[in-house]
């Protein structure tokens, strides 16, 4: 199925906008603009991505690349929840990220890093949960970005990853049978490649 122009412009704007947004030396500056263009990309509720791209995956959330800036400046991720899908709490990298949500509704939990210890040995406090729907986004940068994302509803959700480059690692913590946890680098991949 083909996209209409208006769906293939949406687009296009919000690439344009993101070619933009991420000339900007702040992080802080530069997220608060990626999150202003996809908010306002999602808010002309003109559907944007492939209808390919939105399919569920068996198992485990879905990973699709949508878009790569030619000189790795940013990547844009769509990530496809199934029911009951979701991550455990994870970092980025290193890499600052804006997340929002384009269709259905997930929840993000965010989590402060409390103790980390000589053992490897790490323990987080829960900071806030919030049931995040189409349209709403949040921006997350280092070192402020442990989380988790998950889709504990019957719907299938899909959510939009602009990234500060390309997020092909990160970090995932394991909770050990003490409560704390431990550190493992997780390598990512797309689904179906």
């Amino acid at each position: 199925m083909h996209q209409s122009s208006q769906a293939t412009e949406t687009l296009h704007n919000l690439l344009a906008g993101l070619d933009e947004a991420v000339t900007k030396t702040n992080r802080k500056e530069l997220t608060l603009a990626v999150k202003d263009c996809l908010v306002a990309a999602i808010a002309e509720r003109e559907a944007f991505i492939a209808e390919a791209l939105l399919e569920p995956s068996e198992g485990d959330y879905a990973r699709r690349l949508l878009h790569r800036h030619r000189d790795a400046l940013y990547s844009v991720i769509v990530m496809v929840w199934g029911a009951k899908q979701g991550t455990p709490i994870h970092d980025h990298g290193g890499l600052w990220c804006v997340e929002a949500v384009y269709s259905g509704r997930i929840e993000v939990k965010s989590y402060d890093l409390q103790l980390e210890d000589e053992n490897g040995r790490i323990e987080f406090r829960h900071a806030t949960s919030v049931i995040a729907g189409i349209g709403e986004a949040g921006a997350l940068i280092p070192p402020y970005d442990y989380h988790t994302i998950t889709n504990p509803f019957d719907q299938t959700a899909a959510s939009i990853h602009v990234y500060g480059g390309d997020m092909n690692w990160c970090n995932c913590y394991d909770e050990a049978e003490d409560g704390s946890y431990r550190r493992r680098r997780r390598a990512l991949s797309f689904t179906g490649q």
